[in-house]
């Protein structure tokens, strides 16, 4: 189908290497006018990223308030918590002997049973991945066990660490090694299993050994996924030790909340709460960004 393109009679007269030599000139002119015209801040950016969580913190103490308001003082309002945080957090490393510490020491203790039972569960995992994913007969092997033993709350292996280790801290440190392998062994092995077959039939083709194949090709290939295994991984991990710590006592953010509740202190318990959630969020933010270095989009031609 052949469209026709009509011209006024000036534009008739002139020769067309004008016309086009004109044409061109108005597409930078109308992109500068456009420029010019366009806002000097985004506005609607901002309203995107800050409007919206605002708006969410805000709701969740509105309803805070009210359920305060309606239980005639048995749970703080969020006036109340927030001068309580201000006091516990105005002294968190103090010690007053084995079972009165402050926030900070609790946190700490946490942290590095997770970072001690995470730390034993990705020299493990991760090499235990590699290997039920690149060899077919050990994958058909393990399978089975991870499907059976996977579903088992991680808690239920914690008096299992008990009898065995015969102390609480080492039981608490098996129990997120148990919750913590099983995110990177399935994650890694099925990133083995997602590369490309062109990838290793040139392998094959320039006789690599099972090292140059494990460095140069699985490795690079594998490592968002296994990356996405370890922040599944470390959640989890400090999900499971707030409630191990509250069966286990000794030092920890979980023990804290629960001889907080002995007490019958509900505003520490509170206070309690938001730091699970702050110290767990930044945990996740961190190793979100640590993926985000090395996963790359595909190019689309």
């Amino acid at each position: 189908m052949v469209s026709a393109v009509f011209h006024s009679p000036a534009e008739r007269a002139r020769p067309v290497s004008n016309l086009a030599s004109e044409r061109k000139a108005a597409v930078p002119a109308a992109a500068t006018l456009a420029a010019v015209k366009a806002p000097g801040y985004d506005w609607r950016g901002l309203w995107l990223r800050v409007i919206p969580p605002v708006l969410g913190l805000a709701l969740l103490i509105g309803i805070w308030a009210l359920v305060s308001l309606t239980s005639k003082g048995s749970i703080p309002s969020p006036a109340q918590t927030w001068l309580q945080a201000v006091d516990v957090f105005s002294d968190p490393f103090y010690r007053n002997g084995p079972n009165d510490q402050g926030v900070g020491w609790n946190v700490l203790m946490s942290l590095q049973r997770v970072a001690l039972g995470f730390g034993l569960a990705a020299l493990l995992g991760i090499p235990a991945g590699f290997l039920i994913g690149r060899f077919d007969f050990l994958g058909r092997m393990f399978n089975p066990l991870i499907s059976l033993l996977r579903p088992v709350s991680p808690l239920a292996w914690l008096p299992i660490g008990l009898l065995v280790f015969k102390g609480a801290n080492p039981a608490a440190i098996w129990t997120i090694f148990i919750c913590s392998v099983w995110p990177m062994v399935i994650n890694t092995a099925v990133g083995v299993q997602r590369v490309p077959a062109d990838y290793m039939n040139v392998a094959r083709v320039l006789n690599l050994s099972e090292w140059k194949i494990l460095t140069k090709i699985l490795f690079p290939a594998v490592l968002p996924y296994m990356l996405s295994g370890v922040r599944l991984a470390v959640g989890t991990a400090w999900l499971v030790i707030v409630a191990a710590e509250m069966l286990t006592g000794g030092v920890g953010i979980g023990f804290w909340v629960w001889d907080e509740w002995n007490n019958l202190n509900v505003k520490n318990i509170i206070v309690a709460i938001f730091v699970i959630g702050i110290v767990g969020l930044i945990l996740e933010y961190a190793l979100i960004k640590l993926a985000g270095l090395f996963t790359f989009e595909e190019v689309k031609s």
